[in-house]
């Protein structure tokens, strides 16, 4: 019997969930990561993958940059902290990342369904090596 083609929204989750999986252990020590925003500390399980750019811009959705492991107090309850995120990301990457990763969300990126299977295989290899 052929294997069923996944839908492509189906493919955008199943991308959502492996890229959130890589971006929480790559900064995992021992199993435990700490909020970018916040500095709490806990489980790579029971953090998330937050965004600074929100995910509905495709151009930085995938984005590792964008993307830091935050608690779900900062990431849900407090809307990310975007203030706080951006101050992050030019402490962590260079003064001016927050500015580019703006800039980058304004761009229009369309992906095929091949891409996102691409991007599925290259971060599932990245967290098999976790």
């Amino acid at each position: 019997m052929a294997k069923k083609k996944l839908t492509r929204s189906k493919v955008v989750k199943k991308l959502d969930a492996v890229f959130s999986q890589y971006i929480r252990l790559r900064e995992s020590v021992m199993g435990f990561s700490t909020c970018f925003t916040c500095g709490k500390e806990d489980n790579w399980k029971k953090l998330q993958n937050g965004h600074f750019m929100s995910r509905k811009h495709y151009s930085t959705r995938w984005d590792e940059t964008n993307c830091q492991v935050q608690c779900a107090g900062c990431n849900v309850f407090k809307y990310g902290e975007q203030y706080k995120f951006s101050i992050g990301l030019d402490q962590k990457y260079g003064s001016g990342t927050a500015d580019k990763m703006l800039q980058q969300s304004k761009q229009i990126v369309k992906y095929s369904t091949m891409d996102l299977e691409d991007l599925i295989i290259k971060y599932k290899s990245l967290v098999d090596e976790y």
